[in-house]
């Protein structure tokens, strides 16, 4: 089978000594060793936490320093066994435990009260630091005003707001209570966020009255008031004035964010302990195939997995510095805000990442002194392809870590960090989604780091490749999947009976959970994406990776970016490739010839596009990842249902223009 990615066989990066020896993980092995066992390196512990579920969650759980009540850490031993239509998975973590997800991320405040717990800045240019005592008295003003507007354990409180510490804050002091927090960014449309909210009847709405993307403001009244019209669960909604010179709603909808902070004095924050299994967060599903899926975390899934990932796979430690680039409707934005439970200072920016150009970032890393930088793939094109120098003109000393997600990282992507980020990095290509809000595969910091690879299934799942046949296989395509039960597993869908959850993970292998995305497991022990098994190419027969395609082709002098797609002719697949070019090109037959004669050198004859085609933008979700199959229905003349979810939807006019080709 031919492929275009090709891992070499020497690492990229290897951690010294010391950095092994002071990381999070190697304590944690130290910790097992003591107890009788043997263990050595990376992979021997994984397979260990495989082999022995109850004892790993145990150990993760008093590593990690959680609080609340433990008890026992399994009941229903086993691989999740699925009947027809069943809601709910076979083994049930931690039946006994209670916790609370905001006393865990609050904790740090009882040892250093006086230290930064959120660095923001946006961009602006207006900066905010909060202290954890800081943090804490504005977590205990809207806790009250929430008691105040009837919350308590179960109910829902949503967020239409962009990533800044009044959304951390409202997250914190609703979970506080026990209740359910959900959140999307303010750029999705009304349309787009009435599908959401609608479906979970929030009683409480946290908005802000504009925002700035790209130098350009965004008054948000109008939007505001239509989704408050449409969400007749809302018993209150709380605006926060975020954008200077807007005029002010006066029509009594509106609690003013100022005014709660007036109304109440700080007290001692109390936290609603509820069981491990009950729902924290509710995060949607992209919603471009039809109605966004309303997916349901757990509290405790959710903080011994972020736990987990952050201290012994991010190696995250008390007074880091984290930062991720996220908005309110990514997952990120979940993972990023935990980070407060090790201990670490969020380093938070709201705007754009080119915006005025393209050093906003890490003037931010350089300044804030960020030890974990986590961002987009795309990012790391797009500063590849300006041929941006971090190395040159920033002191990016502490950094530690750089951490990529959203999409395929391309080996060429790796020797650029290497080579114009930070020469001693941690580059961690890790990859899971919104299912699981946490990772499948990820990065791990005591083990080399392979060019074009994400390094290590996670502690704790049964990572594999299933070929067709439902056979584990190393060394060639095809889906990822996990073998084993494991504590983050969505409780379920919204108001779903388990039909479409079992559907939408289940049914295609027998007690294994079907992620969908086109991998392979190399010798190293490292996963290669190739894209998303739904978006795999198949002319004549051959079974070809988008990512394959973008990786030669987004290369190119001139080419900003690009998608692929099938379409079917006379019981056959051919591809159809879409280009962005630069303003100053365009897509005469000489570029053509450069894009079929690259993809037939570098990867083979079956990767050469039948079509190519020029669109001013490349169509792509609010959080930048690319939508093949929205562009596949409309090659085919079928309708897109949601284009709510899609962030530039009118660049699948310009799609439509080919369907008859």
């Amino acid at each position: 089978m031919q492929q275009c990615v090709q891992p070499k066989a020497e690492p990229i990066w290897v951690p010294s000594q010391q950095r092994v020896e002071s990381s999070n993980l190697h304590q944690f092995i130290q910790h097992i060793n003591i107890q009788g066992h043997d263990i050595h390196n990376y992979a021997e512990l994984h397979k260990w936490s495989i082999e022995n579920p109850r004892d790993f969650w145990l150990e993760t759980w008093q590593f990690c320093d959680v609080i609340g009540y433990m008890g026992e850490c399994i009941a229903g031993e086993g691989l999740p066994k699925w009947g027809e239509h069943a809601p709910s998975r076979d083994t049930i973590w931690f039946p006994q435990a209670q916790l609370n997800y905001a006393e865990n991320l609050l904790s740090y405040a009882f040892q250093a009260p006086s230290d930064i717990a959120i660095w923001f800045t946006n961009e602006r240019g207006e900066q905010q630091t909060l202290t954890w005592q800081e943090l804490c008295d504005k977590v205990s003003i809207v806790q009250q005003w929430l008691e105040q507007q009837g919350i308590s354990q179960g109910d829902v409180v949503a967020g239409y707001l962009p990533h800044m510490p009044e959304t951390v804050i409202a997250m914190l002091a609703t979970t506080s209570l026990g209740a359910i927090w959900t959140s999307t960014s303010p750029d999705f449309g009304t349309e787009s966020v009435v599908e959401r909210f609608g479906q979970v009847q929030p009683k409480v709405l946290f908005c802000c009255n504009g925002y700035q993307f790209n130098g350009k403001a965004f008054p948000m009244g109008e939007k505001n008031r239509a989704i408050i019209d449409a969400l007749p669960s809302l018993k209150a909604t709380c605006q926060i004035d975020y954008l200077p010179l807007v005029e002010q709603d006066n029509s009594g909808q509106l609690t003013e964010w100022q005014s709660v902070m007036a109304d109440f004095i700080p007290h001692a924050l109390h936290y609603q302990r509820i069981s491990f299994n009950d729902p924290l967060f509710v995060l949607y599903s992209s919603g471009t195939t039809g109605k966004p899926k309303c997916i349901v975390h757990s509290v405790g899934g959710i903080t011994l997995n972020h736990l987990k990932e952050h201290q012994l796979h991010s190696d995250i430690q008390p007074k880091d510095r984290v930062f991720y680039y996220t908005t309110c409707g990514w997952m990120m934005w979940n993972w990023h805000v935990s980070a407060l439970a090790s201990g670490a200072t969020l380093v938070i920016f709201d705007g754009s990442p080119m915006y005025p150009d393209q050093n906003v970032l890490w003037q931010l890393a350089e300044k804030a002194e960020v030890s974990l930088f986590g961002t987009s793939a795309k990012y790391l094109e797009a500063l590849q392809k300006g041929e941006f120098n971090a190395l040159q003109q920033f002191d990016l000393s502490p950094l530690k870590t750089l951490c990529s997600t959203g999409s395929v990282l391309y080996p060429q992507q790796f020797d650029y960090v290497y080579n114009d980020i930070k020469q001693d990095l941690h580059l961690a290509s890790i990859s899971g989604g919104t299912d699981i809000c946490g990772c499948f595969v990820i990065g791990n910091p005591i083990s080399a780091v392979y060019r074009g690879e994400c390094q290590s299934a996670a502690l704790g799942l049964d990572v594999a490749v299933f070929n067709e046949h439902g056979e584990s296989v190393v060394a060639e395509r095809g889906e990822l999947v996990c073998r084993n039960s494991f504590p983050n597993q969505p409780l379920g869908f919204w108001h779903d009976d388990g039909e479409r959850y079992h559907n939408a993970y289940w049914a295609k292998f027998t007690n294994t959970w079907h992620h969908g995305d086109d991998v392979e497991q190399t010798v190293s022990g490292g996963m290669v994406f190739y894209g998303r098994s739904d978006a795999t190419l198949n002319p004549g027969g051959v079974r070809i990776g988008t990512a394959e395609i973008y990786q030669q082709v987004n290369q190119l002098d001139g080419v900003i970016d690009s998608i692929a797609v099938s379409r079917h002719v006379d019981g056959d697949e051919k591809i159809v490739l879409f280009v962005q070019l630069k303003p100053e090109c365009k897509l005469d037959e000489q570029l053509a010839l450069r894009i079929r004669t690259t993809l037939k050198a570098k990867c083979s004859p079956r990767h050469v596009p039948s079509e190519i085609y020029s669109l001013s933008e490349i169509p792509k979700t609010k959080s930048g990842k690319l939508v093949e199959l929205a562009v596949k229905q409309v090659l085919h003349g079928l309708e897109v249902k949601n284009q709510g979810a899609i962030a530039n939807p009118w660049v699948l006019e310009e799609v439509a223009d080919f369907a008859q080709r």
